[in-house]
């Protein structure tokens, strides 16, 4: 599968601090975060490599040349004149024949794409968005899926969105089929024939020749013009993953994505290597108990957990929920509303800076006989706690090694659900009281 890596953009925030360095060569532990890129793609098999520049376009192409220093192919595709984050695709659709990775040059990441692919191709969808949970969601574009992980809406920071949400933020990563691209010519040049079609451009030639174009060069949008009029369509799916990536375009995120490089959790969290978590209970520990908690008026998250939680994202560990919910099995809610209570969740947390990289609930139960009851759900499970399904499905999931990891509660089933699971440590807390995590992280 071929790479393209957007690495033309003239990096206006970041100048300050390097007002003579084009954004893909800015240094990452003393190697410029391109390489840094290429040398997580070259590792999985990924070396096929086509780089789209313009700004400063000579120091990038000197430095990387034909790639061959670092074990990949690499060609280019110059802007002459700027044709916009996704003009490119549009002279380069000619070669792209099949589905390819469309990667930002001005982020740092590390990230398992085997996972990623695999999903694109189950889904069997037009595109694939890679999205993370992150520190911010009140400020960041939001990608809004149905429960298959079709993305039913996208909302930029300026959109209106809704009272609750998930935390699940597009980070820049894509599998794009080429139909992508035919399909956003046709919407905005309906029955005209495509630039690759009129001039047939060979590798690695440049847009200088657009003088001689039937039309002009124009710029293109990816998010805008390309993948989000598919939202909603049932073809752009998101692949939801814990796993480092961060766009270092400011002062700010450069100094934190440097941090986090010389920390080690960058590469910590490709989902290659085994992952430690905290696995939390809900009710109690999370929000204030209420018995048998079905109102969303009801449920509150407590004051102290953001920053309990916050201490987890920092620490490196994986944040997931492991929570009984017989609510469903009784009739008195449903998936739908547990849903939008999960949502409410994540966005009180949010908005302290905090996130939750899964949630597993189990709405089985096992006593029959009660009036609304759901009988398809009354039934003894493996996912109910003391039981450790919840667990074996996330460490398959995010394969995370139980034996590091943490379980944190307030009742004697989580502490025999955890030691079931085979956690390390099995924190016992008191309901609806302040609980502090960081003397066990390591």
């Amino acid at each position: 599968m071929k790479a393209v890596i957007m690495a033309g953009g003239f990096g206006t925030r970041i100048r300050e601090l390097f007002p003579d360095i084009p954004k893909p060569l800015i240094p990452i532990g003393g190697k410029p975060v391109l390489e840094r890129e290429v040398e997580c793609l070259r590792k999985q098999g990924f070396t096929e490599l086509i780089f789209t520049v313009c700004n400063q376009r000579e120091k990038v192409m000197e430095y990387f040349g034909d790639g061959s220093r670092f074990g990949v192919s690499v060609r280019y595709f110059e802007e002459t004149v700027p044709l916009g984050n996704a003009g490119a695709l549009f002279y380069l659709r000619g070669e792209l024949t099949e589905d390819f990775l469309l990667l930002n040059a001005d982020s740092l990441f590390d990230i398992d794409f085997g996972r990623l692919v695999e999903f694109h191709r189950e889904k069997g969808g037009k595109a694939t968005l890679f999205t993370h949970p992150n520190s911010h969601p009140y400020d960041s574009g939001l990608i809004l899926t149905d429960g298959d992980g079709a993305v039913k809406e996208w909302l930029t920071k300026e959109d209106p969105r809704p009272k609750y949400y998930d935390n699940r933020v597009n980070a820049g990563l894509h599998v794009l089929s080429p139909s992508v691209i035919d399909a956003a010519w046709e919407r905005r040049h309906p029955g005209e024939l495509p630039p690759w079609e009129k001039n047939k451009l060979q590798p690695g030639a440049s847009a200088e020749g657009a003088g001689q174009m039937e039309t002009a060069p124009e710029k293109w949008d990816l998010d805008r013009d390309l993948l989000k009029p598919l939202a909603g369509t049932g073809t752009m799916f998101a692949y939801n993953s814990p796993e480092y990536v961060k766009d270092m375009g400011t002062p700010d995120r450069y100094r934190a994505v440097n941090a986090d490089f010389e920390n080690g959790i960058v590469t910590a969290r490709n989902l290659k290597n085994r992952q430690k978590a905290v696995f939390l209970d809900r009710d109690g520990t999370i929000n204030y108990y209420v018995p048998f908690c079905h109102k969303l008026e009801d449920f509150h998250v407590l004051p102290w957990a953001a920053e309990e939680i916050g201490k987890i994202n920092a620490a490196g560990y994986l944040a997931i929920v492991v929570t009984n919910q017989p609510v469903i099995a009784r009739g008195e809610m449903s998936f739908e509303e547990l849903d939008l209570t999960h949502k409410k969740m994540q966005t009180e947390l949010g908005e302290k800076g905090a996130y939750l990289d899964a949630i597993y609930f189990c709405p089985h139960h096992p006593d029959k006989g009660f009036a609304g009851e759901r009988p398809e759900l009354k039934f003894d499970c493996d996912c109910r706690k003391p039981k450790p399904g919840m667990f074996l499905k996330a460490a398959e999931r995010f394969n995370i090694d139980l034996s590091q990891s943490i379980m944190v509660g307030d009742d004697d089933r989580d502490m025999k659900a955890g030691e079931a699971a085979g956690c390390k440590r099995n924190i016992l807390v008191q309901t609806n009281e302040p609980w502090d995590i960081e003397q066990f992280l390591e």
